[in-house]
Parts: C-alpha cells; sequence; structure tokens
C-alpha cells in the first residue's frame, strides 16, 4: 500500500467546519498524555492541538507527560484505561512500530490496543550531501562508496541505520554508518567534512536555501513538500521507506459517536492558522487531514514496513 496515495486521498476527501459536531461531549476534563518530555516537538505540537481545541468545543484539557521508550511506556498504560474519550495519547510512529517488530512479545499492547483519532504530520527526513559532493543522487552515493571503500554517512534514529543498511545489502554500496546524537549533529559532521552523507527531518532546509548542501533523496514514502524535484528512495530503485508521523489515540472501544467527535475536534484544531504555522515553523510541512481510518491504515503499512527495515 503506498501511503502517499492514502493520505493524498484523506486531505481531499476530509473537510473540518472548524469546531467539532456530534452529539457527544466529555463529562470532565480530557487527559492528552504526551509520549515524550516537557519542552520537545511532540510536546510543542500537542499542547498547542489541545488548546486549540479546548478554545473551538468549550472542553477542558489537561496536557500530561508521560516520557519513556520513545512513547512506549504511556501508550502501555493508555492501553489499560477506560475507553470512555477522556483520555488521549499523541506519539511518534516509528518508536512504536519497531517495538512492534523487534520484540512483540515484550510489549503489552498491539496496534488493535488502541483507537486512532487522527494523525497530525510527518517528519520530512531527507538524505543529503554537501553541495559539492561527487554525485546527485542515491545511485551516485553507491558508486561514490564502492569506488572509496565505503562511504561516511551520519545518523541519529535507528530506522534510518536500517534503512542504509537495507540499501547497502541491496546494492553492496558499503556505507558506513556514524552515529550521532541529534540531526544537529550529523548536519555539522557532514558540513565539516567528517561524513559525505547524512539524513536529516529539517535542520538542513535553511543549507538547501544558501546552498551549501543537496538533497539526494527523500526517505518518506512520497517527495518532500519543500523540494518536489527530488526522487525517493523508493523511486530511486529500493523498496524501502521512513515515515515519522505524529498521531493521536485512544484506548480501544471508544463509543463511535466519541471517536467522531474528538476527530472532527483534532482536524478543527490542525486547520487552524496557528496550527499550521506552528507545524510549518518546526517541521516545514502541512498538517494531516487524516481521520480515524486512514490513521490506522497508515499504522498498519507503517509496521508491514519496518517488518521490511528489519528484514522480515
Amino acid at each position: 500500500m503506498k501511503v502517499k496515495t492514502l493520505f493524498a486521498a484523506a486531505a481531499a476527501t476530509i473537510l473540518y467546519a472548524g469546531v467539532a459536531v456530534a452529539d457527544w461531549a466529555p463529562s470532565g476534563p480530557i487527559k492528552l498524555w504526551i509520549g515524550f518530555g516537557a519542552g520537545g516537538e511532540t510536546d510543542t505540537l500537542g499542547r498547542l492541538i489541545a488548546k486549540e481545541m479546548g478554545e473551538s468545543t468549550g472542553w477542558d484539557f489537561v496536557v500530561e507527560n508521560k516520557p519513556g521508550g520513545g512513547g512506549i511506556a504511556m501508550f502501555t498504560q493508555l492501553a489499560t484505561v477506560p475507553a470512555d474519550g477522556q483520555t488521549l495519547g499523541m506519539g511518534v510512529t516509528m518508536p512504536v512500530l519497531v517495538n512492534l517488530t523487534i520484540r512483540p512479545d515484550e510489549i503489552p499492547f498491539t496496534l488493535d490496543s488502541f483507537d486512532y483519532l487522527h494523525t497530525v504530520a510527518l517528519a520530512e527526513l531527507a538524505i543529503i550531501a554537501k553541495a559539492d559532493a561527487p554525485f546527485d543522487d542515491l545511485e551516485g552515493l553507491i558508486a561514490y562508496s564502492k569506488d572509496s571503500g565505503g562511504a561516511l554517512m551520519a545518523y541519529d534514529a535507528k530506522p534510518q541505520e536500517l534503512m542504509m543498511n537495507f540499501v547497502n545489502g541491496q546494492s553492496d554500496a558499503g556505507v558506513k554508518m556514524v552515529s550521532a546524537k541529534s540531526a544537529a549533529e550529523s548536519l555539522q559532521q557532514l558540513l565539516g567534512g567528517h561524513v559525505v552523507a547524512a539524513f536529516s527531518a529539517g535542520a538542513h532546509i535553511p543549507y538547501l536555501d544558501s546552498g551549501d548542501v543537496k538533497m539526494i533523496a527523500a526517505a518518506n514514502a512520497s517527495r518532500a513538500s519543500y523540494d518536489a524535484d527530488t526522487p525517493t528512495v523508493q523511486e530511486q530503485g529500493f523498496d524501502i521507506f521512513v515515515d515519522p508521523w505524529f498521531y493521536i489515540a485512544a484506548p480501544a472501544g471508544l463509543p463511535e459517536e466519541a471517536k467522531e467527535a474528538l476527530s472532527s475536534a483534532i482536524g478543527a484544531a490542525l486547520s487552524s492558522e496557528t496550527t499550521k504555522e506552528a507545524i510549518m515553523n518546526s517541521m516545514h510541512t502541512e498538517p494531516s487531514m487524516a481521520g480515524p481510518d486512514e490513521t490506522r491504515a497508515m499504522m498498519d503499512a507503517g509496521l508491514a514496513n519496518v517488518g521490511t527495515l528489519f528484514g522480515k
């Protein structure tokens, strides 16, 4: 399944009027649990969405941070609370999907443990090189790596390493992965000449504009919104992608009217100019308009893709 096709269809068909319209309202404050610590990107977006939802519906929201395991701790607890619409959770797909792939017997939940309300936004992931690198695409990087005895490439998240392991396995490129603590560190390694390529989820965009770096592939299932001319890794011959989606879920068994009301309220919050501007500033992309069915389909497709990353 092509996730980009799925979300394009969702964006074209789902409209929000700016307020939730349904025969349901919470009986008290709604808790929005964030699967990461305070001050991070997920926390910032979650608090903004809760604020916008409260303003458009009149509902009260309480945002609580529950960090641990890239969201695993929060979703573990979310799966055990009543499915009454009073507790929601916001996380990122990749940590959840990776853990469900590599240690499913140790994770006390499955994809079926939740009702999926809405996708928030995609972190657009790029493979970049310095502007004067002697290659312009993935094929060129592979050839360069073979000729040089193994090109060095920076990454800051496990799925990025797995993607290049997949490419190495398919092409015998011999690219050597160099771990960084953050995307900013990966970028600095590239700019400093310590590596010839790197993954980046947005920190590189000012350097694209200045002409210091170039994008050689989009690592997502679709091309980057800010660079529609650069093909994806899939389009360059390797059937793999990495799509870190921010999303909001609730415990499984949510009444249908509650699901509809909550999804509509989230969609209205994402449609506000304040939220659009915040997502564009922090992630350089548009908010998603994918509701419950599309978000669940995205999780299923993502789990299958992560299995491919791990060779399962």
